[in-house]
């Protein structure tokens, strides 16, 4: 216990912003405007700041930190109740991270309702931080639905001429996995008298009851990743995003799902969870193998990268489920390296997106005459999106495959083919879009970066390289949180594939 109520002025923060924003003073309508962006990015800035703070005082050993509990509801003993472990806190960051990068792309791109589009990306910053701090399972749901509001509003307002049906499609699919997640609260809560998320962790359900809640909790979180075949409303939500909305969206929001199964499935459910992992690592090899394939059809260059983001997180499903100590390690790092990567893909599709008003391929092509700093930070992104040695995406999925192979051979060899597919569809995008002579005198005549676009990839290049050549930065982080998950949550690894030497033996023998 602290006293400093740290997690909380990380959410409340954020939504004093917001209120700060809508009411910023101003002499007319473009000096409003300017107030509001200014006061936005501070208040990210201030916010990003105290996640670092949080970060600097985090012991990785010391279990769950920063913990704040008062009661809320007493009599149905609901608790406003916070803290961060080893997985949670390095997501705090990364939203934290990410919310003054969009402000930044976000700066000259928008220009209608200005001083509401940064009040509502304040506002999903706070609430999202709160889904990852929770720990009573009525303030997380709260969160939870809660943070649909302000994606909501960012895609249908600022979207493009198919916001409305993308929405509809977004919201109506994660409010009806979400419908199925407050059911199985209600009945975890009648069967045990507590909504405390460590607590539930400890009841030890039913194996049969185990099966139940798994799966209204799995089609929340399944619907979020999203897995197939629930991913068809992210490809529209992309390509009818803003680009901010993109990158908060690839970046921070897909993880929501995959953290929700390391903090309740896994540990409330490990029978369930055994049970239910061959299903999970076939939908996860589908999700890795065809959206790649369906990835190397597309022209729409934003569409190619949503499709790639629901392969790449179906590496991170496959080594949640494969339960050994190095694939969920694996998936956690991949979790956090596919935000940085996918977000930066996103924010490269908005640069040429503003200059051309286009995202089709056709239109593109000999962007490196024009644009050498630009071909040069979609090169290195690229490279890490295929995992290249040195970059961070190859420690995750290096990690997810090597410690899967013990206990899902077959699986494991099938999801490596989608690391050359991956590289297919990176590497033939690249080509079409930068190599070559420029297609016609507009492309030609194109900008390259401004300072302010170079401004906004210099974390994520940092984070790209370092992360690829330390990643213990994140290992040593997550490690203890990761052994605490793996061997109090689900059955040793080796029930599932019993003829499978256990990766701890392999590791000896090594």
């Amino acid at each position: 216990m602290i006293e400093f109520p740290l997690l909380s002025l990380l959410v409340a923060l954020p939504l004093i912003g917001a209120g700060m924003v809508l009411l910023t003073p101003g002499r007319d309508k473009d000096q409003r405007n300017s107030n509001a962006k200014h006061v936005a990015m501070w208040t990210a800035l201030v916010t990003l700041g105290l996640s670092l703070v949080m970060l600097n005082g985090f012991d990785p050993a010391a279990g769950m930190q920063f913990v704040e509990k008062t009661s809320w509801i007493k009599n149905l003993n609901i608790n406003y109740h916070m803290g961060v472990d080893g997985i949670s806190v390095l997501f705090v960051v990364l939203t934290a991270l990410l919310t003054p990068i969009c402000l930044i792309v976000s700066w000259e791109s928008i220009t209608k309702h200005v001083r509401a589009f940064m009040a509502a990306f304040l506002v999903l910053e706070a609430l999202v931080i709160g889904v990852f701090c929770a720990l009573d399972f009525v303030l997380f749901y709260f969160f939870w639905e809660a943070m649909l509001i302000p994606m909501f509003l960012i895609i249908g307002i600022w979207g493009g001429e198919q916001r409305v049906y993308a929405t509809l499609k977004f919201f109506l699919y994660t409010l009806l996995g979400s419908v199925l997640m407050l059911v199985a609260m209600v009945y975890m809560y009648l069967h045990t008298g507590t909504f405390n998320i460590i607590e539930l962790a400890q009841f030890g359900f039913a194996p049969e009851v185990q099966k139940w809640l798994f799966l209204a909790l799995f089609a929340a979180f399944a619907v979020k990743v999203p897995m197939w075949p629930f991913h068809t409303w992210l490809p529209d939500a992309h390509v009818q995003a803003p680009t901010a909305g993109s990158v908060i969206l690839a970046g921070i929001l897909l993880k929501m799902g995959a953290y929700g199964f390391l903090r309740f499935s896994l540990p409330m459910f490990p029978d369930a969870s055994l049970y239910f992992t061959p299903m999970v690592m076939v939908l996860s090899v589908i999700a890795i193998l065809a959206t790649a394939l369906i990835a190397l059809r597309q022209t729409d260059i934003k569409k190619l990268i949503a499709y790639s983001s629901v392969s790449h997180m179906g590496f991170v499903t496959l080594g949640i489920f494969a339960g050994t100590e190095m694939a969920v390690q694996g998936a956690v790092m991949q979790m956090i390296n596919h935000g940085i990567v996918s977000a930066a893909l996103f924010m490269l599709v908005g640069v040429i997106y503003d200059r051309l008003h286009t995202r089709e391929l056709k239109n593109m092509g000999g962007l490196v005459q024009p644009m050498p700093v630009y071909a040069a930070v979609f090169m290195l992104f690229t490279m890490a999106a295929v995992a290249l040695p040195g970059s961070n995406n190859f420690i995750g999925e290096f990690l997810v495959l090597t410690g899967s192979y013990p206990v899902a051979q077959l699986a494991t060899v099938l999801a490596a083919f989608g690391v050359v597919f991956g590289a297919a569809y990176m590497l033939l995008l690249y080509k079409k879009a930068v190599f070559g002579v420029p297609i016609s005198k507009e492309v030609k005549e194109l900008d390259d970066m401004t300072w302010r676009e170079r401004l906004m990839f210099v974390p994520l290049i940092v984070l790209t390289i370092w992360l690829g050549v330390q990643p213990n930065v994140v290992l040593d982080i997550t490690g203890p949180a990761v052994e605490e998950l793996v061997h109090a949550g689900m059955p040793p690894a080796d029930l599932i594939a019993p003829t499978a030497e256990p990766i701890d033996e392999v590791n000896e023998a090594e």
